[in-house]
């Protein structure tokens, strides 16, 4: 028997996941599923919503949102203890990062068959602070991108990401961001650090391209601070992925670092999930094999 527990979000993609709530049940009912679907009311709440439903019992757990939506339900589904419970995804939010990973589809009827005929893998998550990450974890302008994403409710998608990259750097002073790892030490003002599980962030853009999630190791990308035309040369090798050469470009794996803005405390995000923190020194570990994920590719 088929059967699925998925959590809904209806704010992702900007109020999709509200107009797509009926026609995913109507999917996953179409195709014999036994499921029960429940929307989120209040931000947080798809991480207790997973939990619940490892603990019930269902083999799969499905997460109907964006980068946010997946966050909360791997925390979920993580704290549970029930690593037989796999995570699903249906992409429908803005940037759809983990989903493009997994190869889900946004489209509901051809993300449910994906569903129902994916591979399960064992992906490796990220730890800091208490908390897991199932993508990446970012210090420095992906920050301020977000907040200036925020901001614009009319865009979607890459158009939305590429425009708050160009307005939050207008006003985006670079921080001095110190990684150690493995014997090395990287201390620079930079643009954004990046600890990725996956290839792409804030909406298809390749930071990491070569990422693998089943490998037990980050991969780093460091940007040190450029000039506004250095910078506007540099976006598309960025989207592409074919950056790692560039001169302020520092790139390379590891299982664990420090990270370190001295003097200011730190600001990042987690799969795209602002975090304020009192500290100025966060440690970042990889959980290697500690996600079940419902793949369609």
């Amino acid at each position: 028997m088929k059967r699925a527990f998925v959590i809904v979000n209806p704010e992702a993609g900007r109020g999709r996941g509200r107009r797509l709530a009926r026609p995913i049940a109507e999917a996953f009912h179409a195709r014999g599923w036994e499921f029960e679907v429940y929307q989120t009311t209040v931000a947080g709440e798809e991480r207790d919503l997973a939990a619940a439903g490892a603990r019930a019992g269902w083999p799969l757990v499905v997460a109907a949102g964006g980068d946010g939506t997946v966050h909360g339900a791997a925390n979920g589904l993580l704290r549970a203890g029930r690593p037989a419970t796999a995570l699903g995804v249906l992409g429908i939010g803005t940037g759809n990062d983990f989903a493009r990973l997994v190869g889900a589809s946004g489209k509901v009827a051809e993300g449910v068959a994906a569903l129902e005929h994916g591979e399960e893998r064992l992906f490796d998550v990220g730890e800091v602070a208490g908390e897991y990450f199932t993508n990446s974890f970012g210090v420095g302008f992906d920050t301020a991108v977000l907040q200036q994403m925020q901001r614009m409710p009319a865009l979607r998608g890459s158009a939305l990401y590429v425009a708050a990259v160009y307005r939050a750097f207008l006003r985006f002073r670079a921080p001095t961001i110190e990684i150690q790892a493995n014997g090395r030490r990287e201390s620079s003002p930079a643009m954004l650090t990046e600890v990725a599980i996956g290839r792409t962030a804030g909406g298809g853009f390749r930071l990491t391209p070569e990422a693998d999630p089943c490998d037990g190791l980050f991969d780093v990308c460091m940007i040190r601070r450029v000039g506004i035309w250095s910078f506007l040369r540099y976006v598309p090798r960025v989207i592409a992925g074919t950056h790692a050469s560039l001169p302020p470009v520092s790139a390379f794996q590891t299982d664990a670092l420090r990270l370190s803005t001295p003097g200011v405390p730190l600001v990042a995000h987690l799969d795209g999930e602002l975090r304020r923190y009192d500290a100025e020194t966060l440690d970042l570990t990889v959980v290697p094999a500690a996600l079940r994920v419902r793949c369609a590719n």
